[in-house]
C-alpha cells in the first residue's frame, strides 16, 4: 500500500491557505464553545481548540493522501478541477461531494471528540489521582463513574456543538467564495 504512496508533483498551494483559514476560523468558535458549555477558562479552551483541529486537520490530510491513489481516474479528475478550478465537469458530482462532505464532518467530530478525551485524561491524571485519595472506596467509585459518565456526555455535547458551529462558518465562507 505504501509503494503506491507518491509526493504530488503540483503543491496546491490555495488549499493548503484554504485550510489554514479554516484553522483561523474554526479555532476560535471552538474555543468559545468549549469555554461556554464545558467552563474552562479562555487559555485552556483555546489550547483544547488548537490541539483538536491541528491533530484532526493533520490525520485529514494523512488520510486524503492515502487515499487519494486509489481513487478512480474520473473522481480523481473532478477532485483536481474542483481545488484549482472551483467546479465540476458534472452534475453528479455535487451529490458525491455533498455525501463526501457529511462523512467527512462526523469523522472529524468522532476524531475532534477522541483528542479531546485523550487530552483530558492525560493531562488531569494528578487532579484525579489528588480526589482518589481522599474520598472513601465505594463513594470514589460512584463518584467517578457518575462524573465520568456526565463528563462524557458533556464533552460529546460541546465537541458536537463546537464542531457544527465551525463547520457552518466554513460552509459560509465556501459559499461567499463560490458567489
Amino acid at each position: 500500500m505504501l509503494e503506491n504512496l507518491t509526493l504530488p508533483i503540483i503543491f496546491p498551494v490555495g488549499v493548503v491557505l484554504f485550510d489554514f483559514l479554516f484553522l483561523l476560523i474554526a479555532i476560535p468558535i471552538e474555543a468559545y464553545v468549549f469555554s461556554y458549555k464545558l467552563k474552562f477558562d479562555k487559555r485552556t479552551s483555546t489550547f483544547y481548540a488548537i490541539s483538536t483541529n491541528l491533530f484532526s486537520s493533520v490525520i485529514g490530510w494523512l488520510v486524503f493522501f492515502l487515499a487519494e491513489p486509489m481513487l478512480p481516474i474520473t473522481l480523481k479528475s473532478e477532485l483536481i478541477n474542483y481545488v484549482f478550478f472551483n467546479s465540476f465537469k458534472s452534475a453528479s458530482s455535487q451529490t458525491f461531494l455533498i455525501l463526501t462532505a457529511f462523512i467527512i464532518f462526523f469523522a472529524t467530530f468522532i476524531m475532534k471528540f477522541f483528542i479531546l478525551r485523550v487530552l483530558l485524561i492525560s493531562l488531569r491524571e494528578e487532579l484525579w489521582k489528588k480526589e482518589e485519595e481522599e474520598k472513601p472506596f465505594q463513594r470514589r467509585r460512584a463518584s467517578r463513574f457518575s462524573t465520568a459518565k456526565l463528563q462524557n456526555t458533556n464533552l460529546v455535547t460541546a465537541t458536537l456543538i463546537a464542531n457544527s458551529l465551525s463547520y457552518s462558518a466554513i460552509t459560509l465562507v465556501l459559499f461567499i467564495r463560490s458567489r
